[in-house]
Parts: structure tokens; sequence; C-alpha cells
């Protein structure tokens, strides 16, 4: 960045060879949407504690529910790349409230598995509506019991005939209030993740409730523990084959890693945006804070990290859309990127002091959603541990 630029959420992203034109063209079409639709209801949708329904149909009609999808089943994939999901998760991180995105796009978690691994007519009966913004998905996988451990999955499908029938509960499930259909974790075999299967449960089936949960952070969504009282579904409401969920999962989850880490950084742009102008208005002892040489050094260490987490980002990124899926990577990446977001949004509440210590401003905001995200997708040591047995250790 040349001496004098302002320094801002977009001028602290360092020039890159990924980003072309179409790239910057889908920023500025969703950011204008963004500013109309989504902004200046962040802090009436925040102590609400969800966003409105409506928002669903217009995210879809606009074109971002449905970004990255097949067009068979109504989405929008001709031209697009991994880079212009990047720029949906910078651009929607940049609201400073990650509990509207969580929210909105929550079916980025929870259809994939659906259209990579589910039948035709599974793809095709969920597929359109959810794209259109009528009907929500989550993804359940958590439990009460397990967290990260994805392999000790007690909530059981035991079959019955052309059935199975559901017993168990999921924790912490983002949208989970109001979503129409689960894309569910279920055990249909033995121990471990040889006897994971994907399963999708509609909302409405007899036996299934659900509690809403209150949350530290993200207000704006929200999430559900949901419970399986012999709930009963199809044979073919199976996602994939049985037994065989845990691949469908684990794919799953690097696709979601990339978009957190990318959320994430982008977040922590934010932080130092909003430090530096406060610090270049905010006068103490006589001058700016932005003259303090501490204040200096917070600031130089906060774009010191966000460079080094978003040149790993896009390697990547550059990675995943060549057709590979470097796990140990992704799952270091996402640490790298939440570490920087801790980082950052810890400076950029220490250069506010009071004033960001105030509900309804965008540090504020991310600085209680810190922890969702180094949680999230897979915990900062699960992480660790996973990178280190695949490069293997």
């Amino acid at each position: 960045m040349a001496k004098g630029t302002q320094i801002n959420f977009d001028t602290t992203r360092p020039p890159s060879p990924f980003f072309k034109e179409t790239h910057e063209a889908w920023r500025m079409a969703l950011r204008k949407w963004i500013d109309k639709e989504i902004v200046p209801f962040v802090n009436e949708w925040e102590e609400k504690g969800e966003i409105p329904l409506a928002l669903y149909k217009k995210a879809s009609d606009f074109g971002l529910l449905r970004m990255g999808y097949p067009e068979e089943y109504g989405g929008i994939s001709e031209g697009l790349d991994r880079f212009h999901g990047m720029v949906t998760s910078e651009e929607m991180a940049r609201i400073g409230a990650g509990g509207i995105s969580a929210s909105l796009m929550v079916h980025g978690i929870g259809l994939p598995p659906i259209l990579a691994i589910g039948s035709e007519e599974m793809k095709r009966r969920i597929a359109p509506a959810v794209l259109s913004g009528d009907k929500r998905i989550s993804l359940a996988i958590t439990e009460p019991s397990g967290g990260s451990d994805v392999a000790q999955i007690k909530t059981r499908a035991r079959r019955e005939g052309d059935e199975f029938i559901i017993q168990g509960s999921k924790m912490f499930l983002t949208g989970g209030m109001r979503a129409d259909y689960f894309t569910t974790a279920v055990r249909t075999g033995g121990p471990g993740y040889a006897g994971i299967s994907l399963m999708l449960i509609e909302a409405d089936r007899a036996g299934l409730s659900r509690t809403k949960l209150d949350k530290q952070g993200w207000w704006a969504s929200d999430t559900a523990a949901v419970y399986f009282d012999d709930v009963r579904v199809p044979a073919e409401n199976l996602i994939g084959g049985e037994n065989q969920g845990f691949a469908g999962i684990m794919r799953n989850f690097n696709g979601e890693r990339l978009g957190m880490a990318s959320g994430a950084i982008a977040s922590s742009r934010v932080c130092l945006e909003e430090a530096v102008k406060w610090a270049q208005q905010r006068e103490t002892f006589g001058k700016r804070l932005a003259d303090h040489q501490v204040i200096r050094h917070k600031v130089a260490e906060m774009y010191r990290q966000i460079n080094a987490s978003q040149a790993y980002l896009e390697m990547c990124a550059w990675r995943v859309s060549n057709g590979e899926t470097p796990v140990a990577d992704l799952a270091m990446l996402k640490v790298q990127a939440t570490l920087t977001l801790e980082f950052c949004a810890r400076e950029a509440m220490q250069i506010l002091g009071g004033a960001g210590y105030m509900r309804g401003n965008r540090v504020e905001r991310i600085y209680r959603e810190v922890r969702v995200n180094a949680i999230g997708g897979g915990s900062e040591e699960i992480m660790r541990d996973l990178a280190a047995r695949q490069i293997g250790l």
C-alpha cells in the first residue's frame, strides 16, 4: 500500500493475481445489494435474534443464494470459480455481524452433500426450493456428547423395511430453528467412521422437536438443538450409500473451512479499518492516537498478520480450484485465520477503548464472534491434530 493511501477494508487487501474483472464486478454488485438490503437493519436483526424470512427470497432473486450451484437445479455456475465464493465471504463479513451471514448462507453447508452424493430425485426435490429461497436446509452433525469428534456420533438410524427410524439429538445447528430440512449424520452401522451415514430429514416429521439456543455471538443466527424421537423417514432419504456418510461429511468440511477462513480474515480487515479510523480521529495527550508509537505498532502487526493469512488463503483456494484436496493446509489455514481474527479483534477493541465496548458497532460484534470461528467447523485443536496426522507425523 502506497504512502498516504487511506487504510480501509479495500486497501488492506493486497493486490492479487487471482482476482479478475469478473470477481471485482461481483464484489461491487454484491456490496451495493448488501448496503441496501442488510446494512441498515443489522442492529435491529441482531437484537431480534433472527433475520426476516423475506431476505432469503430477496437474496435468491439477486443471485446470492444461487451463486456457485448447478444451473439445472436453479443455480448460477457458468464462469464462476472459488474466488467468486471468496468475494462473497468477504463482502458478507464486511457487515460485521457473522450471524446474518451464517443464517442466510447456511445452505452452503447443508446442500452440498446432497448435490455431491445424493440421488437425482433428491437433488431435484430439494435443491431448487432451497436455492429459490422458499425452503431452508441446515447441517446436523454435532451432538451434545461429541463436539468435533464425528466418529463418535450416537444418533442412530435403525432400518425397518423401507424406512429408517431415527433416535438421538443434535446440537448447535446454525439456522436450525427455521430449517425445513436437515442434512443429518446418523449411525447405521458399527462404531467409528465406517458406521456413519448421511440422512435427509424433513423438519415437519412426527417425533422431531427443536429448542432455540442463546449464544455469546452470532445473535441474528437462529441456532437450535434438535431432537429425534423415533422419527420415521423413507429409505430413499439416505444421502449416498449406507455407512458411507463420513466421506461426504469430510468433503463438506473442507469447503466450509475455506469459507470460514475467508470470512475470518475479512473480519480481521474490518477490525483494522475500524481501529485505524478511530486512531486517526481520537486525540489523547495532545496528539492523535495514531501518532502514539504503541498504537502504530498494533496497527502494523494487525496488517502483517492479515497479509500473511490472506496469502495462505489465496494459495489454498488456487489449489482447490485446480482439483487438489489439501486437507492439512485447509486445516492449518483455518487455524491461521482464526488466530489472526482473535488478535485483530482484541487489538481493535483496545484501540477503540470504551467506544468499542458499546453495543451496536462492528468491532464489538466481531469480538463476541471470535470463539465461534475458532470452534465451529473444527476447533483449532482438532485442526492442528488433523494436520499433524495428514503430514505423516
